[in-house]
């Protein structure tokens, strides 16, 4: 018997000859068929084993992220790496009417992702302590000497340079951002003092300090920036990884699709200074806000990506922060008493021994209040329900629907699946004193503030010497935490309309061991660009190094891309290898056979 040549599927080169033979024997009907499933179950087990070991490997990735989120925290507290060169740094100067105060911040090369924002973090230097440093008096004082703006605030930068390795000064930016205590003077006055900002400072720092990056921001971008913070640190940015995280569904602003998508719920916040009072919280595309009551920013480093686009409310009111609050207070009981004494004929308030009752003061203390040269003589009657009821009306809310404090427009807020962060007063009002800060519960909070305001002011003090207070509490605290507590609860339950079971208040002065700056949600804002940039420099440097650029992953579809192509050509082998010797059977004759197969004759000759 001849042999028969084999050439099909493969290269001449791999042409070989074997004997049919073997052939009915070895591969018989039984046994091809045994070898064929053989194959197909080794490689359909193959390809199962290889799904479950990547599956299980980014799969462990995605449940440890919580874990390694939590490690970040706690390294967050580590010193800063200066000697790592893929660390880079930001320096915001935040300019507020008190003082000045420098933050340095830092963050390593980003990830890759363009989904995913910079891990940015508080620079700390070898004692592990925040790199922030702070100076007196406001930058607003040099309104009328701007040329000794730039000598007052070298401090700071000298301060920040120090932190900052000197080989990365001059990519390093640095921003320098006014608030409440610039907004207040005329124009002409806060151009000036930019100006000599932005003249002197390229002169003796290296920083990338361009014109944008000093101005006078608004009460709206200092709330964004806050909203921005607070959220970063929670972690409300990143991509849903958990069954059990609250999410919401958004219509993404300036999307094409109308589809809406589930991304992770964001946080309102809620923030209570000496002065003002701000609220900021997300609201759904579908519903209409003022521009001059709307933000709307992608944080995202590619404009084209709507990912991380989101439309915050944000509204600022002057004169509802705690102090301002007590002073208006003070005002009217005092025209108003004045009024009465007049038409009445009354001496109240005028003497010690004929004092004003103030309900709104703790029990038996005496106060006073000056005015235009005279004194009015205060004393506390502690009862929190009547300091409620009279300060109800300094909300000035209209009788129109969704309005909040002064009247402005509030869009709704969906109080069922909505969580909000109070700061500044919120978490003073519920901690110093009454040692309940954190999540918060009306019911709680009003008897607190009632066995509170009823306690004797005598017996207060005594608990105060005895250090029973938070370590900060000083007697003021003492002496307005009844005022205080009043002003809180109508401003959130009457100004904002949160209802009186709504639990999802959280007040606090730290979130994760840190205290959260607005200037958090500056830089990141500021600096959402640079990890396009570095992506784009990752890109560039990708393709001109070949086969570095494949991950993993990509390796692992390319071996089984092949795998399967080798799979298939060994099949097909058999396949035909099955059809010839069928073919042979049925003839008798390899000469017909070949002859089927459409080889010219001499061929058959030379291979038989």
């Amino acid at each position: 018997m001849g042999r028969i040549g084999i050439s099909c599927l493969f290269p001449a080169s791999w042409h070989f000859s074997i004997s049919p033979v073997g052939c009915p024997r070895i591969l018989n009907t039984n046994l091809r068929q045994i070898i064929v499933i053989s194959i197909l179950a080794a490689a359909v087990s193959l390809l199962y084993f290889s799904v479950v070991i990547i599956r299980n490997k980014y799969g462990r990735l995605s449940r440890d992220k919580k874990f390694q989120r939590y490690l970040a925290r706690v390294t967050d507290i580590e010193a800063t790496d200066t000697n790592n060169p893929n660390v880079n740094y930001g320096i915001v100067v935040d300019c507020g009417s008190s003082g000045s105060r420098v933050f340095v911040y830092c963050w390593p090369r980003h990830n890759g992702n363009p989904h995913d924002l910079l891990d940015i973090r508080q620079m700390r230097d070898k004692n592990r302590k925040p790199v922030v440093m702070k100076i007196k008096p406001g930058i607003s004082e040099f309104a009328t000497s701007p040329e000794k703006v730039s000598d007052y605030i070298s401090p700071l930068l000298n301060f920040a340079a120090e932190h900052v390795p000197r080989a990365k000064h001059k990519e390093t930016p640095l921003y320098i951002l006014c608030t409440a205590g610039m907004r207040i003077l005329p124009e002409s006055q806060q151009k000036a003092i930019l100006e000599d900002l932005l003249t002197d400072i390229p002169v003796h720092f290296d920083f990338l300090f361009s014109d944008s990056h000093a101005e006078v921001i608004s009460g709206k971008q200092e709330g964004v920036y806050a909203w921005i913070g607070i959220n970063f640190v929670l972690g409300r940015f990143e991509h849903i990884e958990d069954d059990d995280e609250a999410v919401v569904e958004v219509n993404i602003p300036g999307s094409e699709s109308s589809e809406a998508i589930l991304r992770k719920r964001t946080a309102g916040i809620l923030d209570m200074g000496g002065v003002s009072t701000q609220i900021a919280y997300e609201v759904p595309k579908t519903e209409e806000v003022a521009k001059n009551l709307l933000a709307e920013f992608n944080l995202g480093c590619d404009v084209h990506q709507t990912e991380h686009v989101y439309r915050v409310y944000v509204a600022t009111f002057l004169g509802f922060g705690g102090n301002a609050a007590r002073q208006r207070y003070e005002d009217k009981i005092f025209a108003n008493t004045v009024q009465k004494n007049r038409l009445l004929g009354k001496q109240t308030g005028l003497a010690p021994d004929t004092p004003y009752l103030d309900p709104c003061l703790p029990l038996d203390i005496k106060d006073e209040i000056q005015q235009n040269g005279q004194t009015m003589y205060l004393r506390g009657t502690g009862d929190f329900d009547l300091c409620r009821q009279t300060l109800h009306p300094f909300m000035n809310k209209t009788n129109e629907t969704q309005t909040s404090l002064n009247g402005v427009y509030q869009p709704p807020i969906h109080f069922q699946n909505s969580e909000f962060y109070g700061f500044s007063e919120f978490y003073y009002c519920t901690e110093d004193v009454l040692r309940m800060g954190g999540d918060y519960n009306a019911a709680t909070f009003t008897k607190a503030a009632k066995d509170y305001c009823a306690t004797k002011w005598s017996i207060l003090r005594e608990r105060f010497d005895r250090g029973l207070y938070a370590s900060h509490a000083d007697l003021h605290r003492l002496k307005y935490q009844c005022f205080k507590s009043a002003w809180m609860f109508e401003v959130f339950h009457s100004g904002f309309s949160f209802p009186i079971t709504y639990k999802n208040l959280k007040t606090a002065l730290q979130v994760y061991d840190k205290e959260v700056q607005w200037t958090l949600g500056a830089i990141l804002y500021r600096t959402r660009f640079l990890p396009l940039r570095d992506i784009q420099q990752e890109t560039f440097r990708a393709s001109h190094a070949h086969w570095r650029g494949f991950s993993f992953v990509y390796n692992h579809y390319l071996f089984f891309g092949c795998f399967l192509v080798v799979l298939l050509a060994i099949l097909l082998y058999l396949l035909r290898l099955r059809r010839i010797h069928r073919r042979m059977l049925r003839s008798g004759s390899t000469a017909v056979l070949w002859l089927e197969e459409g080889l010219p004759a001499q061929k058959i000759g030379g291979t038989l």
